[in-house]
């Protein structure tokens, strides 16, 4: 009778850690579709724009400051950057953004 109760107490235990098991994956997936999926699908976005800048574009620094493209040196990555009337500064291309203020609102 107790190796019945004992065998019964082992199968119970073999369901637990399944349905953990079951339980991690489905927190994984969660994550996964809802977390890291959508930053690496917005890192492509910023990597496409930051390749097919072109002179006259609107963007913002990483630091904030809006401005456009006035020069674009391929060689070294940096971008000449106006942001004022006679106001030029060199930044990094990977610190330049999309400017979304400039941008019409989609609907």
């Amino acid at each position: 009778m107790t190796q019945i109760i004992l065998a019964a107490q082992a199968a119970q235990g073999g369901g637990s850690m399944t349905s953990f098991l079951i339980m991690m994956v489905a927190i994984f997936a969660i994550m996964y579709f809802f977390m890291i999926r959508p930053q690496q699908k917005r890192q492509k976005e910023i990597q496409s724009f930051q390749n097919n800048l072109s002179e006259g574009t609107a963007v913002v620094t990483g630091g904030g400051i809006y401005g456009t493209v006035k020069k674009i040196d391929l060689a070294t990555g940096i971008i000449d950057v106006k942001i004022a009337d006679g106001v030029v500064i060199k930044v990094d291309k990977g610190y330049v953004y999309k400017d979304t203020a400039s941008t019409p609102m989609q609907k």
